[in-house]
């Protein structure tokens, strides 16, 4: 027990909203007599929040800079209209029609990052200028309707799942998928804690290092079990998990996420270190618009449809999943993986409030307020600390 407190306080900051996520799964849970929980409705939760997290990402990255992007929700609204276009207008393939979206999703970043970047021009107006253009922009391509249907094998992207290897209830490669995952966690876990013995770091006492691993894989498995026994693994789950590893390995293993951390730390500091803010700073929303482009794909294949009102308050929920998920307001603080479990905390909340029956003027002075005590919290810590 001793250990555990002290690996708690020692890693507050990560540990404290992975705790608040397991608390608001169990309080839901219970409020809803064990419907939170059932395999249909957790592949529901991946589906629902999987455009909102994909953006959380990428808005993480812009918020450790120091910055902040108002304009995804639109920008992912705009790129989904384009999409409808080329694909149901147009008859374009819908791979090629997905790498078109994702090159204008880059261009519509790069126009914001060189206002921001080149001229600064603070962000919060380039950004907010940019909801409105790109806002009436969708409403003008789709001459105020929307754009429907999508070729099948392009909603598959939100609504396919891998295929289906059953052995009697289950979908047996779900299973296996855990674990394998399982196995790759506690290879990777043993290897960096023989990496810190080599090079003389302290590293975790070895029963926390066997408490962590054997509750993480405890996790992976009884996910697992639980897709399984609906569907299996949904497609939208393999893209969210293939950004989380490479944007994770890009933040803590590359130069480029060194460079960023200490852009938002101390930008003039950074700039006399050697780091070019300037090129930083663009290619920080360059990536966010990709990703606002990509939110939108997935979003419009779930839809089944390109709306005008498609993206409407995007950009909110992910600045709160950011920033729930540990984000500094101040710039130089926040991971990846905080991003996205900042996203399940919003998600587990809009669901679990859903199926309770709270109104939805309940349900936003309850994010609201959740909003309010991360950042606070936030602040808290970082006073302490000093």
């Amino acid at each position: 027990m001793g250990t555990l407190l002290n690996m708690f306080k020692n890693n507050m900051r990560q540990y404290s909203m992975i705790i608040a996520l397991v608390f608001i799964t169990v309080l839901f849970q219970f409020l809803t007599d064990g419907i939170l929980l059932k395999p249909l409705n957790v592949t529901n939760l991946i589906l629902q929040n999987s455009y909102i997290l994909v953006l959380a990402i990428g808005m993480v990255l812009v918020i450790i800079t120091g910055h902040i992007d108002l304009s995804v929700g639109s920008v992912a609204a705009f790129i989904g209209a384009l999409a409808g276009i080329m694909m149901v207008d147009m008859n374009m393939p819908f791979y090629l029609a997905i790498i078109l979206s994702l090159a204008l999703g880059a261009l519509v970043g790069a126009w914001q990052g060189f206002w921001v970047a080149y001229v600064k021009i603070p962000s919060f107006i380039v950004t907010l200028a940019g909801m409105l253009l790109f806002r009436g922009l969708t409403m003008i391509v789709l001459d105020g309707q929307s754009i429907a249907p999508f070729p099948k094998a392009f909603q598959k992207i939100s609504s396919g799942f891998l295929p289906d290897f059953s052995v009697g209830s289950f979908n047996f490669l779900t299973i296996i998928i855990g674990i394998v995952l399982s196995l790759v966690y506690i290879g990777i876990e043993v290897y960096n804690r023989r990496l810190q013995k080599r090079y003389g770091f302290d590293p975790a006492s070895g029963k926390g290092f066997i408490v962590k691993m054997v509750v993480i894989v405890a996790v992976i498995n009884l996910f697992m079990y639980v897709l399984a026994s609906y569907k299996g693994i949904p497609n939208i789950l393999i893209i969210l998990f293939a950004l989380v590893v490479i944007y994770s390995f890009v933040m803590n293993r590359s130069i480029m996420g060194r460079h960023i951390y200490a852009l938002g730390g101390n930008e003039k500091a950074a700039s006399l270190s050697g780091v070019k803010t300037k090129k930083v700073t663009f290619w920080v929303f360059v990536n966010m618009g990709v990703m606002a482009a990509l939110s939108g794909l997935i979003f419009a294949a779930r839809l089944n449809a390109a709306t005008p009102k498609a993206g409407t308050n995007f950009e909110l929920d992910a600045i709160a999943a950011s920033f729930i998920g540990g984000a500094s307001a101040s710039g130089g603080i926040g991971t990846v993986i905080g991003a996205i479990i900042g996203g399940l905390v919003m998600g587990v909340m809009n669901n679990g409030m859903s199926l309770i029956g709270l109104g939805i003027d309940w349900q936003q002075g309850i994010k609201g307020l959740v909003l309010l005590a991360a950042v606070g919290f936030d602040i808290y810590n970082k006073n302490k600390s000093s």
